[in-house]
């Protein structure tokens, strides 16, 4: 809402809502080269013409440093909404679809365009609000990018204008607490997945969170996903009516655990089952874990395969 918003910030998007034409959120986003925009209204992030990426900025969560720079920290953790509470499947997706495109970002050292909102109802219920809409969104002209990116903090800092600054400790501290990024809750297996802490998570910790992630995401949509370890994969995956869709083979990469390897029984299953599927989990263990899916044909191309 707009009294969440920062004034100076508040401000800053009256001026450029009055110095543009009157348009929908859609069709500034279909105008900034996202084509099928208007199938993806509720999206979070987009890729446009060029490789360009947008991303949505919520003007309530902008904070303004001491210098007057605009920053704003992203949750890495796709799992729980800002206002508290577990995401749907559709909501984890989205999330995770957002932080892969902000990461793509951050990788190529480049900066990303931005859309600057505000929600019509507090913004702690964006997403748990079937009447959370948005109020007014403009095309922000200045560049924005990912000033950093720490798994073991669950949090991105995001900043508007040239690179070369970030906020302070402090300014990023008072920043949580206006409740989007809360303070992360420090397990053994998960700090050390995430690279966070003395205690590296062993590769047994780094598997064991795949699987756990893994079966979130197939039963998260709605399948079904039974434990087959020792037959050659690791879950069978069927649909509502008891169709075997997958029967997939799950590894786990995260900073200390890099690599994996296919046992003689998996590899041998890899030639005779037709529905057999390597899935690897990249960061497993973190809030910022994500999963790629590959053909046997594409084995060698999965992050961390060792074909040793």
């Amino acid at each position: 809402m707009d009294k969440e918003v920062d004034p100076r910030v508040l401000t800053v998007i009256d001026e450029m809502r009055l110095s543009g034409p009157r348009l929908t959120p859609v069709e500034i986003v279909a105008k900034m080269g996202v084509f099928d925009a208007r199938d993806k209204p509720f999206e979070h992030a987009w890729l446009a013409t060029g490789d360009n990426i947008i991303a949505t900025i919520w003007a309530e969560w902008v904070n303004v440093a001491a210098n007057g720079r605009w920053f704003y920290l992203e949750s890495l953790d796709v799992h729980h909404r800002a206002g508290g509470g577990e995401r749907n499947a559709q909501q984890i997706q989205r999330a995770k679809d957002r932080l892969a495109l902000l990461k793509r970002s951050y990788d190529s050292g480049s900066g990303f365009r931005a859309v600057v909102q505000t929600n019509r109802i507090a913004i702690l219920e964006v997403e748990s609000n079937k009447d959370a809409k948005v109020s007014t969104r403009v095309r922000d002209d200045d560049e924005w990018h990912v000033a950093s990116w720490e798994p073991e903090h669950k949090l991105a800092v995001l900043v508007r204008g040239p690179q070369g600054w970030t906020p302070t400790d402090a300014e990023v501290q008072a920043a949580r607490a206006r409740g989007n990024v809360p303070q992360p809750i420090s397990t053994t297996a998960n700090a050390g997945a995430a690279g966070g802490g003395d205690n590296k998570a062993s590769p047994e910790q780094v598997q064991a969170a795949a699987l756990e992630y893994v079966v979130k995401h197939f039963t998260g949509y709605g399948y079904k996903a039974e434990n087959m370890t020792g037959k050659g994969f690791d879950l069978e995956v069927s649909n509502a009516k008891g169709q075997t869709l997958l029967r997939v083979v799950v590894k786990g990469t995260a900073p200390g655990v890099p690599s994996f390897k296919l046992s003689k029984e998996e590899s041998d299953c890899s030639k005779r089952e037709a529905l057999w599927r390597l899935l690897v989990v990249t960061d497993a263990g973190s809030g910022v874990a994500q999963h790629k899916i590959y053909k046997p044909t594409e084995i060698n191309s999965a992050p961390g395969f060792d074909p040793a």
